[in-house]
């Protein structure tokens, strides 16, 4: 029998949602509707240095200006650290973690550290593994340590519903990771991780820019006994300059165009014509839903102009 379909968007609260952002939600909103599942809302909050209770309360009612519906009421990471911190329990019962005292600038001027993927920064050299429970008693009170993850040797396979099989030896390639920070907060693996097994999440829709952790996320969730859900990581939107879109490129934040009552229509309009789901021009939602399925979503990033954006959204200038 299959799994009835529970999917979810889960942005930080530490800017304004742009259109990448909307990108990723209505896709997400459509997959999981045109299947007759539901669909919940998380906020990732756990960079208290960026976020803001005001970004929150702004995301919320972005997602409300786009017509997007969600399940239940919006879960906060930063009310469930208790739920991190007992998985986090559970893989240092079983051996799977140890403390590292290391600084990135450290990491960065080992010589043995050849350059992993851009979110985990250099391939961690091992540097702390081997330090006895003394020694690491001396640093500690110096210097709190974060806490990494040793993955089991060997290929990781993830299927994706997009990009296809992607293989990836995770000692070899990223190397131990970190779960807890030294501040104490879990680190975005095994937060979300932790969420999606608890919220029973079955599929993950997500920018394709997240591919390369998800095979440390699913050691993760074999390391903890955890269900791994069926993943489709969708294309980038990209600006002119051939990097992420953000508000940078000259694109307008959701919440500019609440403020200047733009109709949600011609957003809407707009990213179902980049997801091949209409010719641009602007549509209800409720219109994209029959249309909608994986198989006509695009596998290579989207390069936005500005002019164009502009011109379907506010008019020529």
């Amino acid at each position: 029998m299959t799994a009835i379909h529970r999917g979810r968007f889960a942005p930080s609260p530490t800017g304004r949602l742009h259109l990448g952002n909307a990108w990723a939600a209505l896709l997400g909103w459509l997959w999981a509707r045109s299947q007759g599942g539901t669909f919940f809302l998380r906020v990732e909050d756990l960079d208290t240095a960026r976020s803001r209770p005001e970004l929150t309360e702004a995301l919320l009612a972005d997602l409300a200006w786009l017509g997007l519906s969600f399940d239940g009421v919006p879960l906060v990471q930063s009310q469930r650290l208790d739920l991190y911190r007992a998985a986090f329990d559970r893989l240092r019962a079983a051996g799977r973690v140890y403390p590292c005292h290391c600084t990135r600038s450290e990491i960065a001027r080992a010589v043995s550290a050849p350059h992993g993927p851009s979110d985990e920064g250099p391939r961690y050299p091992g540097t702390c593994l081997t330090l006895s429970a003394e020694e690491s008693a001396a640093r500690a009170r110096t210097r709190p340590p974060a806490w990494r993850f040793r993955p089991r040797d060997g290929v990781t396979e993830v299927h994706d519903l997009l990009h296809g099989t992607l293989l990836q030896d995770v000692a070899q390639e990223i190397g131990d990771f970190v779960v807890l920070r030294n501040d104490g907060v879990p680190s975005y693996q095994l937060a979300v991780v932790v969420d999606d097994a608890d919220m029973g999440i079955t599929h993950v829709l997500r920018g394709d820019d997240l591919l390369a952790s998800t095979p440390r996320q699913v050691l993760l969730c074999e390391a903890l006994g955890l269900p791994v859900p069926a993943y489709a990581h969708v294309p980038l939107l990209l600006g002119p300059d051939g990097k992420r879109l953000a508000k940078r490129a000259g694109t307008p934040s959701l919440a500019e165009l609440r403020e200047r009552d733009i109709p949600r229509e011609r957003l809407i309009g707009l990213l179902g014509g980049w997801a091949n789901l209409g010719d641009g021009s602007p549509v209800p939602l409720e219109t994209l839903l029959p249309r909608f399925s994986l198989e006509r979503l695009p596998r290579t990033a989207i390069t936005v102009d500005p002019e164009q954006v502009h011109a379907a959204l506010f008019g020529p200038r």
